[in-house]
């Protein structure tokens, strides 16, 4: 049979191998099922947003959910054991959702109707918008646990969401590339540029929250 591993260690069969990769793979379908169940929720808010206020507060929803590859490398980071109980208790960013929103008002509307609802657990805020990281990151990060229904019973699964403006977004994407061009290296002088980027896009989406407000009045 096919082994994996050097010969004055522990062989792995290539049985080993498979086996605890669909381990893996059921593990995260759980969370692939808690993405469905958050996106269905903000799907019906932007719709009867639409309906009754002819206005989407939601420009744009992605998701995602790491891949075994990625999970144990965070694993490893983190210096955690690699049995799944273990790995549900300490990393909570398996599965993420991110929410771009026109305006920071829509930002905090959607986070409050989203997380008052009755079957939502609220785990973690972190509020990067009123208090930004030193390098200008503005975003509002939300650990939420969803119960996904199953043949086996109820699994109550954490779901990352972040909920940021486009002009944040923007920022960060940006904010990403540079980080990975210089593999987390980043010269002082871009630093700098990169914080005074992140002002300019807190000012911007301020004035086109003025500028909304004028247009619209009392119903934005």
């Amino acid at each position: 049979m096919a082994t994996l591993g050097h010969a004055d260690g522990p062989l792995v069969t290539a049985d080993q191998v498979r086996s605890v990769r669909q381990e893996i793979q059921r593990f995260l379908l759980q969370y692939e099922f808690g993405l469905r169940e958050v996106e269905t929720k903000l799907s019906i808010l932007r719709d009867e947003f639409l309906e009754l206020h002819d206005y989407n507060p939601i420009e744009h929803v992605s998701s995602r959910v790491k891949s075994p590859e990625s999970l144990l490398r965070k694993v490893a980071r983190k210096g955690i054991d690699r049995d799944l109980a273990t790995i549900r208790a300490h990393v909570t960013d398996i599965a993420g959702v991110r929410v771009t929103c026109a305006f920071v008002q829509d930002v905090h509307r959607l986070f409050a109707l989203l997380t008052r609802q009755d079957d939502i657990r609220v785990l973690q805020v972190k509020d990067y918008i009123a208090d930004p990281k030193p390098n200008g990151y503005q975003s509002l990060h939300a650990i939420i646990e969803i119960p996904v229904f199953l043949s086996t019973g109820t699994s109550a699964v954490p779901v990352e969401v972040q909920f940021r403006t486009v002009a944040m977004d923007f920022w960060a994407s940006l904010e990403h590339r540079i980080y990975y061009k210089y593999d987390a290296d980043v010269p002082e002088r871009l630093t700098e540029e990169l914080r005074e980027a992140a002002q300019t896009a807190a000012e911007l989406d301020a004035r086109m929250a003025r500028l909304h407000q004028q247009i619209h009045g009392a119903e934005a």
